[in-house]
């Protein structure tokens, strides 16, 4: 059963145009998308929290502006739904775990905040993996989301809910984060384009953290336009973020129909043949047909190794795993969500932290621990490092010759509910094609293109050089309209 439709009533452009202009109310356009989220989330569960009260009064707000004659913003009367790692003060924020259960922040998200502040209107919080640990949204402690095109398969992770909302037409637009692929691989698996930034190129304040040198915030949309302007809206230096880039919002929409022509397109040797295993045929028959098309537009395409892409996988199994380690040690039931009772302080710890996290979550946490451990820091954690770095000099050597990379996005389509769960390391393999671009902080994104041979949806995705978005899109651009 498929249930997908995405831009139900219009994309966030359009609507933006539609309710500035005073053709549609912004009211009109929330009530239409919570009728088609009340319709289809008991199939989906995009949401852990559909903020229905506040959805209204938001557009009513908006519309009232636009009434007094005031400029309503770039995404007026547009909703957004907003992936629940992400603060929004006074909403319960999860991360999908009980052990924030009933904790709600006293802020606000920096990326919530500029989005609000362009007219948007936030409808909901979405499902993820349990503190985005996870590659197909089943690790949540609310339950699994399903994908729209196929309810029996899954919308990848860990930000499956944010993916299915906009496939499903909750929302023409959303927020993920992206520690090891977690925009990318759901947009590609959903259908939808999933934009990972340069590190830094937008604010983490208000992200609650699974890997701080790995998570990025990114926008997931029906189009590489949409996907643009969300980006344009929330980039941009926050004093509020010491790893924010002073670097303004990149003016990613200007070459969105500049064509590729004279732009240098390399595929990633390792990515495109037997060299990473597990890569279906069909996946790797759509990246193929993604060259062809952006040679036919004029690009010139050729193959590039990355050699280092092939440790991508081990190495970020000890990064952020580690980094995981000790971002959650600070819930330890004595701040606040979940506490269970115990004899003594360390007792209490050990029985919050025990009901409060899922299998997934202790996982990693103990790998991260043991990774950190006296005697083995620097054989797995420090090694880790190193690779790295070795990353990092691959792609940038890429790069001297190359403008944007192509790989895929996922090694396969969606795959069946409880496929995967069982055997980690299996679901682990999920993010082979996105990690490495983590490691080394470049931007990149999927672009749908095409089926695979199951008729479910495979995303392209397109690598850039630091700060390299504006190719990055108008690269994507291409693909949209040869795709299309």
């Amino acid at each position: 059963m498929s249930v997908a439709k995405p831009a139900a009533f219009g994309d966030a452009t359009a609507i933006a145009a539609l309710v500035a202009s005073g053709d549609r109310t912004a009211a009109a356009v929330v009530d239409d998308h919570l009728a088609r989220i009340a319709e289809h989330e008991g199939d989906v569960h995009a949401f852990n929290l559909v903020m229905a009260d506040d959805a209204r009064s938001a557009a009513a707000a908006v519309d009232e502006a636009i009434a007094a004659g005031e400029t309503p913003g770039r995404l007026a009367g547009v909703p957004v739904a907003i992936k629940d790692n992400m603060c929004t003060r006074g909403v319960p924020t999860t991360c999908s775990s009980k052990i924030l259960e009933g904790w709600e922040p006293p802020y606000t998200a920096t990326v919530v905040d500029r989005l609000v502040a362009e007219g948007a209107i936030p409808v909901g919080k979405t499902n993820l993996d349990e503190f985005a640990m996870g590659s197909s949204t089943e690790n949540s402690a609310f339950g699994a989301t399903k994908n729209p095109y196929d309810l029996d398969k899954v919308p990848g992770g860990s930000s499956g809910g944010s993916a299915a909302a906009v496939a499903a037409g909750f929302a023409p637009a959303s927020l993920g984060s992206d520690t090891g692929g977690s925009i990318r691989q759901p947009a590609s698996l959903c259908g939808v384009v999933g934009v990972k930034p340069t590190y830094g190129a937008v604010s983490r304040y208000g992200l609650i953290a699974f890997g701080s040198s790995l998570d990025q915030i990114g926008p997931f949309t029906t189009t590489v336009g949409d996907a643009a302007l969300l980006y344009e809206v929330i980039a941009g230096d926050d004093p509020l973020d010491s790893t924010a880039s002073p670097q303004p919002a990149l003016p990613v929409s200007s070459k969105l129909d500049a064509g590729v022509d004279g732009l240098r397109v390399g595929i990633i040797t390792e990515m495109a043949g037997d060299v990473i295993e597990g890569i279906s045929g069909d996946v790797l028959a759509r990246l193929r047909a993604a060259a062809d098309a952006l040679a036919a537009a004029g690009a010139v395409v050729d193959e590039v190794s990355v050699p280092s892409t092939v440790y991508g996988l081990p190495a970020y199994y000890m990064v952020a795993p580690a980094e995981a380690s000790s971002n959650l040690a600070r819930f330890d039931g004595v701040r606040y969500g979940l506490r269970a009772d115990g004899t003594n302080t360390a007792a209490m710890n050990m029985a919050s932290r025990t009901a409060g996290f899922g299998p997934e979550v202790k996982r990693r946490i103990m790998l991260g621990t043991y990774a950190l451990s006296a005697g083995y820091r620097d054989a797995f954690y420090g090694k880790a490092q190193q690779i790295r770095t070795k990353i990092t000099e691959d792609f940038d050597s890429a790069y001297e010759n190359f403008d944007v990379l192509l790989s895929p996005a996922s090694p396969s389509t969606a795959f069946a509910l409880g496929d995967k769960t069982a055997d980690p390391l299996t679901m682990y393999l999920n993010d082979v094609c996105t990690i490495p671009s983590n490691l080394s902080g470049h931007p990149a994104m999927s672009v749908p293109f095409g089926v695979g041979d199951d008729g479910l949806p495979i995303g392209v995705q397109v690598l850039a050089p630091m700060l390299g978005e504006v190719v990055m899109f108008q690269v994507a651009a291409e693909l949209e309209r040869a795709g299309a």
